[in-house]
């Protein structure tokens, strides 16, 4: 119930940077009043999910993971587990877990909100996850690996993503979120 009630005041208290935001921040603020168990996996058809999108000290460069399932590149992320007290907690173990990367620096104030259909979760189908977005930056020199959960890890330029060489099928929602995190640490 702890991660429950954090999920909840940090939404209450993030400031959206628009109105299609402001809406999400509404949805799944009714999401979490309207279901006790909205933060965890077994919630049917959505629940409540953690991302961070890394990127290098200067900003420059994003981290992205081509995901096993989904054959495409995301930024980090999952399901909530019982272990994470704070939404910020499940972000960083998410992104730390799936980077390899030991030492992240995490901004707890989250950057960008998205609801998207996850088809491969869960045996009903129907799933969507509620992903609330952080951001975090590497440590210099940092080394990257590939979790059981990707393809591959790689480092990309930021002015690349949505381009034809940047990393192919990008959403424009992922490049959204990456032009909010560098304007937060900026």
């Amino acid at each position: 119930m702890t991660l429950h009630r954090d999920a909840l005041r940090t939404l209450k208290a993030w400031l959206p940077p628009d109105a299609a935001q402001a809406a999400l921040r509404d949805r799944f603020g009714a999401h979490l009043y309207d279901c006790p168990d909205g933060m965890e996996r077994s919630c049917y058809p959505d629940h409540i999910t953690a991302s961070t999108v890394v990127l290098s000290r200067d900003r420059t460069r994003v981290l992205l993971t081509l995901h096993k399932r989904a054959q495409k590149w995301f930024q980090f992320g999952g399901h909530c587990e019982p272990t994470d007290e704070r939404l910020v907690d499940a972000a960083l173990r998410e992104a730390t877990e799936e980077s390899g990367i030991e030492g992240l620096t995490i901004d707890e104030v989250p950057v960008h909100l998205d609801e998207h259909a996850v088809p491969f979760c869960g045996d009903r189908g129907g799933v969507h996850h509620l992903d609330v977005r952080f951001v975090a930056v590497a440590p210099d020199g940092a080394e990257h690996g590939v979790s059981d959960e990707s393809i591959d890890v790689r480092w990309w330029p930021v002015a690349s993503l949505g381009r034809p060489d940047g990393p192919p099928d990008v959403s424009d929602e992922l490049v959204e979120a990456v032009r909010l995190a560098r304007e937060r640490l900026a």
